[in-house]
């Protein structure tokens, strides 16, 4: 498994939201980029939650948060797990007073409570291996400001790629 850290979002061709997760000790242009597929709402959750943002009223993962909270619960990790037929699947290990659970959930919502909770996001070796792309594709957040060439190069890549690209 390797602990991964949210680039951002972003939309392809057809304007279907994608997250983006790069291994955090791989420096930007190296390695590989594990883009998931995601839906509007998904996106927009994981987008608050990377701006340190809060909606006008709870969203369904501050919901799910404020309950962990209240029952004393709190999200240890995010795991994407696996990929099937394009589709990827997560899990989430949350610590309860009776010990941790670990329930299956999509990775967007997965993402999205972890990043609530500040918890680690990992994935696993053979599903970044699967699924990923050559990280060259896309630099450092920071990076890509300053070098608008490799951007519309990973654009390009994204105007290009169909989901079913990645099923297995």
């Amino acid at each position: 498994m390797v602990q991964v850290r949210v680039l951002g979002v972003a939309l392809d061709a057809a304007r279907q939201h994608v997250v983006l997760l790069k291994p955090l000790l791989e420096p930007g242009g190296e390695g590989r980029i594990l883009p998931i597929w995601i839906g509007a709402q998904e996106a927009t959750s994981i987008l608050i939650a990377i701006q340190g943002e809060q909606a006008p009223r709870p969203l369904s993962h501050d919901l799910l948060t404020t309950l962990f909270d209240v029952v004393d619960a709190r999200v240890e990790q995010a795991t994407v797990t696996r990929i099937d037929g394009g589709t990827f699947y997560a899990e989430l290990t949350i610590a309860t007073p009776t010990g941790a659970q670990v329930i299956d959930a999509r990775p967007s919502d997965a993402i999205a409570l972890a990043l609530r909770a500040e918890a680690p996001i990992v994935v696993e070796d053979e599903v970044l291996e699967a699924a990923g792309i050559a990280a060259e594709l896309l630099e450092e957040h920071e990076d890509a400001r300053d070098d608008d060439a490799e951007l519309d190069e990973f654009k390009r890549f994204l105007d290009e790629v169909d989901p079913e690209d990645f099923q297995g």
